[in-house]
């Protein structure tokens, strides 16, 4: 391949990040959950205090439900895809979804409760769908030696899309008759439908310049993909020792990546009950996600230097003083210090991970293995909140629940330190050479 062509697949790979990072900052951290108690949740109690407590659980329960869905069906689809040779198409089929039911958003008003929760569950499972056939892609687009550079910078241009988008969001709904419109409500109505417009919209690169990478069919699988599929996850179960290290890089990721998801859901939380003002809150939500852009380009040139294992075992320790220090944290300027470290670290540490199970996976089983990746994910947001809420609740003060993410931190550090990457690659390409052999077989 011509290396003005690979660039070229390359930027429109890392472009996806951009377009669809604006459903994770303004519909899924910002302005929908706000809008889901000020407004479609106003109703669900005569008392507005009680209205919004409810609004919060209500919220909690269509997150979980959303997740779940996922992490069931995540496998099967990749085996599905992988089988099929459609992980393009698969990245198609679920963005449309998500699209479809981010932009029907703008219909949500007063009381609108069910509704919001409804179209928010199909967003979600089209934004996390497509995120798991496009992670599965990284593979197959970019070279092994620059495989931690382009997931690095996947996640830079999804903070830079991400961020640029909700700046805009958040000046249509603080200062909405500038641009034309009656108020609030409206504003944040509109930027929902912003957001599928944006996503439809960058995503185009990708659609047009990504190939799709061929199907390998293994020797004596069925015909159909359905049956296919379930074939093919039989057969990753039987042979999961034979993926030792990988399966031990999931369960070091599932400990300190539940960790790293806690820090981000709940920091808002968390600065509200110790009285942080909320433009503070704001301001260090937009902070993280225009600081972490160069960070997450100094984190690609890490791990050519130190290695992609160490600096994501660096990252680990520089969240743990985070976690730490969140005990003491007193005022607003102690706030914006640990967004700032959460910057440094948040893009790098989530993007090395990605890289390196993406080498450590068969490139014909791609889009499987990141469906078990993406499950890992999705289980592991249970336990974090639920450990920071447990702890908070019986010791009164959710500061020791910020420090026993500690625990999650280390634990996965030493999981993730025992994992041998290399061993861990010459699996992989082993079996890629097996299966290629196979189906060769099948062929003639």
């Amino acid at each position: 391949m011509e290396e003005k062509q690979y660039r070229k697949i390359i930027n429109a790979w890392c472009m996806y990040d951009w377009a669809n990072s604006a459903f994770a900052t303004t519909i899924m951290a910002t302005v929908l959950p706000t809008f889901y108690s000020s407004v479609a949740g106003t109703t669900l109690a005569p008392d507005p205090n009680q209205a919004k407590v409810l609004a919060s659980s209500y919220w909690g329960y269509t997150n979980t439900i959303a997740m779940l869905i996922m992490a069931f069906s995540a496998p099967v689809l990749g085996a599905i895809a992988d089988h099929s040779g459609a992980k393009k198409r698969f990245v198609g089929g679920f963005a449309m979804v998500g699209i479809i039911f981010t932009a029907l958003l703008i219909l949500i008003s007063t009381g609108d409760w069910l509704m919001a929760s409804a179209f928010y569950i199909l967003g979600h499972l089209g934004f996390s769908g497509a995120n798991i056939f496009y992670d599965s892609l990284l593979p197959h687009v970019a070279r092994p030696e620059d495989i931690d550079q382009v997931s690095a910078r996947g996640y830079a241009l999804g903070y830079l899309g991400g961020g640029l988008l909700l700046v805009i969001n958040l000046a249509w709904i603080m200062f909405p008759q500038t641009f034309f419109l009656p108020n609030a409500e409206i504003a944040s109505r509109v930027s929902f439908l912003s957001v599928a417009v944006w996503w439809a919209l960058f995503s185009i690169p990708f659609f047009r310049r990504v190939p799709e990478p061929p199907a390998m069919v293994i020797r004596g699988e069925s015909a159909n993909p359905i049956r296919a599929s379930f074939q093919r996850l039989g057969h990753t179960f039987h042979e999961v020792r034979r993926y030792k290290e990988l399966l031990k890089f999931l369960i070091a990721f599932w400990l300190y990546n539940d960790a790293i998801g806690t820090i981000i859901t709940m920091a808002a939380i968390f600065g509200a009950e110790i009285n942080i003002p909320s433009e503070h809150l704001i301001g260090a939500i937009l902070l993280v996600q225009f600081v972490g852009i160069p960070f997450s380009f100094a984190f690609g040139w890490l791990a050519r230097r130190l290695g992609t294992k160490r600096s994501i075992l660096l990252s680990l320790g520089i969240y743990t003083l985070i976690a730490i220090s969140g005990y003491f944290l007193q005022t607003a300027l102690h706030f914006w210090i640990l967004a700032f470290m959460v910057a440094m670290v948040q893009g790098g540490s989530q993007a090395l991970s990605r890289s390196l199970y993406g080498v450590m996976t068969p490139k014909a089983k791609t889009a499987e293995f990141f469906g078990f990746y993406d499950v890992s994910s999705k289980f592991a947001g249970i336990i974090g909140p639920l450990v920071f809420g447990l702890v908070g609740q019986l010791t009164g003060s959710s500061r020791l629940g910020i420090v026993s993410l500690v625990v999650f931190f280390v634990v996965g550090g030493l999981l993730l330190a025992w994992v041998k990457e290399q061993e861990g690659i010459r699996v992989a390409r082993a079996e890629d050479a097996a299966l290629a052999e196979a189906a060769a077989v099948g062929q003639t």
